[in-house]
């Protein structure tokens, strides 16, 4: 199975960690973030993954070296504009597309900053039985930005902080959407790809909202049993340490 982490982000918001390295060697409990990452997505029965890269890009990819590439094939996709989820997902399709035998495979698509105990082989099998073309991991928690889900699980909107209205795109959507949490993780079909008109920097939320209005089925899975955390904070990587010490996750 194939896999993306999203790494190529400037981190600014853990300064000054990442003042002298990437966030995706910011150090958690002693590993780093790309490293806790990658072993989850081996214990998935991921073997194959691309990492996009743009702040202090070198040393992520000597790190890799140092360390065998974890046993893995990894490859590198260099963004020398910062492209965003969609761009830089977009940028990595050769990747999922080499292959003509197994371009009906999904694969996994994770941020390089969180960390969780989410089933990434239960979603994935969820992904396949319900035919998705996307498939999303929520939680019913607190986040400034919501995606909405009606009661099928599929994708109907978003609502952008309390003070803005809910954004709703289709057109019999659920009055009663659920409005839910992104948990940055994600189980993608490579058809997607022929799918995706935007170009240059865009959010892979921007996809997902289109292809649902056109009836696409982009799917919740819901993650509330798992542990979860963005780690895009100094205050959230100090609350992961306090977690890993009391065991909470592991």
């Amino acid at each position: 199975m194939k896999a993306m982490i999203l790494a190529a982000g400037l981190g600014t918001r853990l300064r000054p960690l990442t003042d002298d390295r990437p966030k995706a060697l910011v150090e958690v409990g002693g590993r780093t973030l790309l490293e806790i990452t990658l072993s989850r997505l081996r214990k998935s029965g991921v073997r194959e993954v691309i990492i996009n890269v743009h702040h202090f890009a070198d040393m992520v990819v000597d790190y890799l070296k140092r360390n065998s590439n974890f046993g893995l094939r990894i490859e590198i996709s260099r963004e020398e504009t910062l492209l965003d989820t969609g761009g830089g997902l977009k940028k990595a399709a050769w990747f999922f597309l080499e292959d003509s035998k197994r371009r009906d495979e999904p694969f996994i698509l994770h941020n390089v900053d969180v960390v969780s105990t989410i089933n990434l082989k239960g979603m994935v099998q969820f992904h396949a039985e319900h035919r998705a073309l996307a498939t999303l991991a929520v939680q019913e928690r607190e986040t400034s930005r919501y995606l909405l889900f009606d009661q099928r699980l599929q994708l109907s909107g978003r609502l952008s902080g309390q003070a803005q209205p809910a954004e709703s795109v289709r057109s019999s959507a659920d009055l009663h959407a659920q409005a839910l949490a992104f948990s940055g993780i994600h189980v993608i079909s490579p058809l997607i790809f022929s799918m995706m008109t935007e170009e240059g920097v865009f959010s892979i939320i921007t996809s997902y909202l289109r292809l649902a209005a056109q009836g696409e089925n982009i799917l919740a899975f819901r993650a509330d049993e798992y542990y979860w955390r963005d780690l895009g904070r100094l205050e959230n990587v100090a609350q992961a340490e306090r977690d890993l010490k009391d065991k909470i996750f592991s």
